[in-house]
């Protein structure tokens, strides 16, 4: 039997046909009309007057904070239970990461905690972060930061395709950040994008990841730039897989129920949490194992699941917990720290058979069944 992975690309023949036009066509560059194209289709996607499609998630987040002059001194508030790029772009520019827990409801940044940090200092910009396919509590977030005079931008990297209060992932903030690594609902391999409804921000963001070079016939830069634009045939190849998004969210949600259905009657078994006015796409489903009532715990269905050739991974571990940014302030912390001790993440992919589904349950039953 193969491996099963995570969430591994899902990439069929209309992604092919999709990279022979743009070879086909002679862009093979970092520019071309499958960028431009690509562009306009997540203006769309995310509900946005503007889209700059670049090489990483990582790079759209140091182009956003760029974009608000965030640098030295300044500190920027970010959520803890995160990927680490949410956070190594803050560090790029010089500034200084706040962390802010989760809400138990959620798993997302917790309002009350944001509150609390905003009423005792100042801050350049707040990140909140869509995770695991489940946006962020924007309403309230977005609520306190314009009192507060704080500009928020959405890291969406893991949730293209959710909606909140019916508005799609993306929407949200002065700027948002999409990533679509391999791993991601749709990739480009390697890529990402920005979405704004700024025009200002935008071409900023295009003219510093293009190098920053100025309008002259010749080779002009007068401020220090990146190499960060996506090339046009990861952006042909991104079309095709954004034409399919509605697909893969429903493949993905139908998983999610499965394994609910399955595990309904375990003691000590829950999932992540689906907030209210919340329609997740579920990019990996989540579990926690409560070692009091489990069988067994987190690392021993882990540990179970891989010698059965299955690929499952702990939460997040939290930022504020993370040997590199352990020095810096944190707003809670025992939420996202007992999400990483109890939490599981399981194989979600689209492209996940109802055979690989089947191993992956009775793994999992193998080890905390009845």
């Amino acid at each position: 039997m193969s491996r099963i992975y995570l969430s591994p690309p899902d990439v069929g023949q209309d992604e092919r046909v999709a990279l022979n036009r743009a070879v086909d066509g002679g862009w093979i560059a970092p520019l071309g009309p499958e960028v431009d194209a690509f562009e306009l289709e997540l203006t769309a996607a995310t509900d946005r007057r503007y889209a700059v499609a670049l090489s990483s998630g990582t790079a759209a987040l140091h182009l956003a904070l760029l974009n608000l002059g965030i640098g030295e001194g300044d500190r920027v508030l970010v959520s803890s239970l995160t990927f680490v790029a949410s956070v190594n772009a803050i560090r790029y520019v010089g500034a200084e990461p706040v962390f802010i827990d989760s809400s138990a409801d959620t798993w997302t940044m917790a309002p009350e905690l944001l509150d609390t940090a905003l009423k005792e200092g100042e801050y350049a910009a707040c990140i909140p972060v869509d995770l695991y396919g489940q946006c962020a509590s924007y309403e309230m977030i977005e609520t306190l930061c314009s009192e507060a005079g704080v500009p928020v931008v959405a890291d969406s990297a893991e949730a293209l395709g959710a909606t909140y209060s019916e508005r799609p992932a993306g929407s949200f903030g002065g700027m948002a950040i999409l990533s679509f690594n391999g791993n991601k609902i749709i990739t480009t391999s390697g890529g990402g994008a920005l979405v704004t409804d700024n025009q200002t921000w935008a071409e900023q963001a295009r003219w510093l990841a293009t190098q920053a070079r100025e309008n002259e016939p010749h080779y002009e830069h007068k401020t220090v730039g990146y190499n960060y634009r996506l090339s046009n045939l990861l952006a042909a190849l991104g079309r095709a897989q954004l034409a399919d998004l509605g697909r893969r969210v429903d493949i993905r949600r139908r998983i999610n129920q499965r394994y609910r259905e399955a595990f309904s009657d375990l003691p000590g078994v829950a999932f992540m949490p689906e907030g209210p006015g919340r329609r997740s796409t579920f990019w990996l489903t989540c579990i926690t194992v409560d070692p009091g009532k489990a069988r067994a715990t987190t690392s021993q269905v882990r540990q179970h699941l891989e010698t059965l050739d299955i690929e499952a991974r702990p939460v997040w571990k939290p930022m504020h917990l993370q040997p590199v940014f352990r020095d810096f302030t944190v707003y809670g912390g025992s939420v996202s720290e007992d999400l990483f001790e109890t939490g599981l993440c399981l194989p979600s992919g689209s492209t996940l058979t109802e055979e690989d589904q089947n191993r992956v349950i009775s793994g999992v039953l193998d080890v905390l069944g009845g």
